[in-house]
C-alpha cells in the first residue's frame, strides 16, 4: 500500500477543500527559500515506507499469477519507475504533493486469483484492460459516477474478502515454520505498538535474519541483480478479463484513487483528477507487458507528503512528493536484489510477511463494511463469496462476490426494512 493503503470508501471527495486547523496557509519568505529539510525528509520517508512495507506483496502477487522470477523483477522495477516518473512530472507541473503507489489491494487480489489457465500472458491482458478502464474513467465523468455509486459497504466487503486468505498466512506460517515466522511476528507486534509504520519492514528484516541463520542465501553474480524489463505479449480470455481486470479496476478506484483524492482535498488541495486518472491509466497500459499491473494515487503515503509535517506551508509540500519520486527511481534499481533474496525463502514465509502488512487494512475494511446495519447482509454476502476462493465459468470469486452482493443489495433495499423517515434521518 506503498505502505498498506487503507480503504476509504467510494464516496466522491468534496470539491471544495477545507484547510485543516493545524495547516498554515503561508510561511515566512525565509522558509520558502531555505527551509527544504522537512519536505526532503518527508519525501524520503514516503518512498521508504511505501516500498519496504509492501514490495514483498507485489512480488508474491506477480508470482501467483504465473510470472517467473525475471518477470516479477521486471514488474517491480517498472512500478518503481512509473511511481517515480509520475511523481516528478505531476509534482513539478502542478506544484502539489501528488504521490503515487502500486495498488496494494490489487496485489492481494492477484494472489487470491492465482494462476489462470493459459499462463501469465492472460494476467498481462487483464492488467492492460484494467489500465484502459482507469483511463476511460478519467476521460468519462459518467463512469466515475458509476464507480462512486457502488455502496461503500460492498466495496469494503470486497476488499476484505480479497485480503482474508492472505491475512491467514501468518497463522499458517507460525504453525508450520515456527522458527522462521514467529520471530518476525513478534517483531511486527512489538513495533505495531511503538512504531507502527516500521512494523512490516522490521518483520521482513527479522525474517531475513532467520533465513540467514537457518539457510544459506545465494544471490549470484552482481550483474544478474540489475533489473531488466521483460516483456510478455498479452493474451485475452473472458475468465481473466472478468475475474481479474474488473475487480482490479474496482478495488483500485475505490480503495486507492478515490481515497487518495480525499486525502489531498482534506489538506486543502485541488488535484487535477482527470489528468491524474488518465496518466496513471495510460502508464499501466504501456507498462502492462512488463508486469506493471497497476499504478495509482497513493492514500496513506499521500498524507506523509501532503500533511503539515512535510512543511508548514502548503505551497512547499510538493518538494516532498518530488523527492519521493526520486527515491522510488533509485529503489527500482534494487528490484533484482529483492527477488534474489526472496527466492531463497519458503513461499509461506513470504506470504506471512505480506499478510502482516495487510492486517490493519483488513480490520479497517471489515469495520467499514459492517458499520451500518442497513445493507449489512449484502456486505456479508460479498465478503463471504469474495473470500471463498471459488471459480465459476473460469471467473474468480471477487467478481462473483461483487455481482451477487450488488444483487443482494438491490433486493434487500427494496424488500427489506423500510427506509427511515426524513425526521429520523
Amino acid at each position: 500500500m506503498t505502505a498498506t493503503e487503507p480503504h476509504s470508501g467510494t464516496t466522491t471527495p468534496p470539491t471544495t477543500p477545507a484547510t485543516p486547523p493545524t495547516d498554515s496557509a503561508a510561511a515566512p519568505a525565509t522558509d520558502r527559500t531555505s527551509d527544504i529539510g522537512p519536505p526532503l525528509t518527508a519525501g524520503v520517508l514516503t518512498a521508504l515506507v511505501g516500498f519496504t512495507s509492501s514490495f514483498v506483496l507485489v512480488l508474491t502477487a506477480l508470482r501467483a499469477v504465473g510470472a517467473d522470477p525475471r518477470e516479477a523483477e521486471s514488474g517491480l522495477f517498472l512500478l518503481c519507475l512509473a511511481m517515480g516518473g509520475l511523481a516528478l512530472w505531476h509534482g513539478l507541473r502542478h506544484r502539489q504533493p501528488l504521490s503515487f503507489a502500486w495498488s496494494t489491494p490489487g496485489a492481494a487480489l492477484l494472489i487470491n486469483a492465482g494462476h489462470h489457465s493459459g499462463g501469465y500472458r492472460y494476467a498481462v491482458g487483464a492488467f492492460l484492460l484494467a489500465g484502459l478502464l482507469i483511463t476511460l474513467t478519467g476521460l468519462w465523468g459518467t463512469l466515475r459516477n458509476w464507480v462512486s455509486a457502488i455502496p461503500t459497504a460492498l466495496a469494503t466487503a470486497l476488499l476484505a474478502g480479497v485480503l482474508l486468505p492472505l491475512c491467514l498466512a501468518p497463522v499458517e506460517a507460525a504453525a508450520h515454520l515456527p522458527s522462521l515466522a514467529l520471530p518476525a511476528i513478534v517483531v511486527w507486534a512489538v513495533l505495531t505498538r511503538f512504531a507502527r509504520r516500521w512494523a512490516t519492514p522490521a518483520a521482513l528484516v527479522a525474517a531475513a535474519l532467520m533465513l540467514l541463520i537457518h539457510h544459506s542465501l545465494r544471490l549470484g553474480p552482481a550483474g544478474d541483480l540489475l533489473p531488466i524489463p521483460v516483456l510478455t505479449a498479452p493474451a485475452f480470455s473472458l475468465g481473466a478479463l472478468v475475474g481479474i481486470a474488473v475487480p482490479l479496476y474496482v478495488i483500485t478506484m475505490a480503495s486507492q484513487n478515490i481515497a487518495g483524492l480525499a486525502v489531498l482535498n482534506h489538506f486543502g488541495y485541488r488535484p487535477p483528477t482527470r489528468s491524474l486518472l488518465v496518466s496513471t491509466g495510460l502508464t499501466t497500459v504501456v507498462g502492462a507487458a512488463g508486469g506493471l499491473y497497476m499504478v495509482n494515487l497513493a492514500a496513506i503515503t499521500a498524507a506523509l507528503s501532503a500533511g503539515p509535517d512535510a512543511h508548514p506551508d502548503r505551497n512547499r509540500r510538493w518538494i516532498a512528493s518530488v523527492t519521493a519520486g526520486v527515491v522510488y527511481l533509485l529503489l527500482g534499481l534494487t528490484a533484482g536484489l529483492w527477488v534474489a533474496l526472496l527466492a531463497s525463502a519458503p513461499p509461506l514465509l513470504i506470504e506471512a510477511v505480506a499478510g502482516l502488512a495487510l492486517l490493519g487494512t483488513l480490520g479497517s475494511a471489515l469495520s467499514a463494511a459492517l458499520a451500518q446495519e442497513e445493507g449489512r447482509e449484502a456486505a456479508v454476502i460479498t465478503f463471504v463469496i469474495s473470500a471463498s476462493g471459488i471459480s465459476v465459468l473460469g471467473i474468480g470469486a471477487p467478481f462473483w462476490g461483487l455481482v451477487v452482493g450488488l444483487g443482494a443489495h438491490l433486493l434487500l433495499s427494496r424488500t427489506g426494512t423500510p427506509k427511515p423517515s426524513p425526521a429520523s434521518r
